[in-house]
């Protein structure tokens, strides 16, 4: 079983078998990628309130794609 970290705990690289080395985030960083983590999932919510279909599925997707780039680019 593995562990669960939040995203902006040091601890998540413990579980990474990609990337080996990873740099200490400032807390600012840290706050950058909550805020983008949480912009994301109201998004993703507003998305699930006004119902179901391919195209909202698409558009979930992409959201938590731009997410993922997004957070990529704080902690490259």
């Amino acid at each position: 079983m593995s562990s669960k970290f939040d995203g902006t705990d040091d601890k998540r690289t413990a579980n990474n078998a990609v990337r080996h080395q990873y740099r200490e985030l400032t807390d600012d960083e840290k706050m950058r990628i909550e805020r983008l983590k949480d912009i994301g999932a109201a998004f993703i919510e507003d998305c699930d309130r006004i119902g179901s279909s391919r195209e909202l599925s698409l558009a979930k997707t992409k959201i938590e794609e731009a997410v993922f780039w997004a957070v990529k680019h704080v902690t490259s």
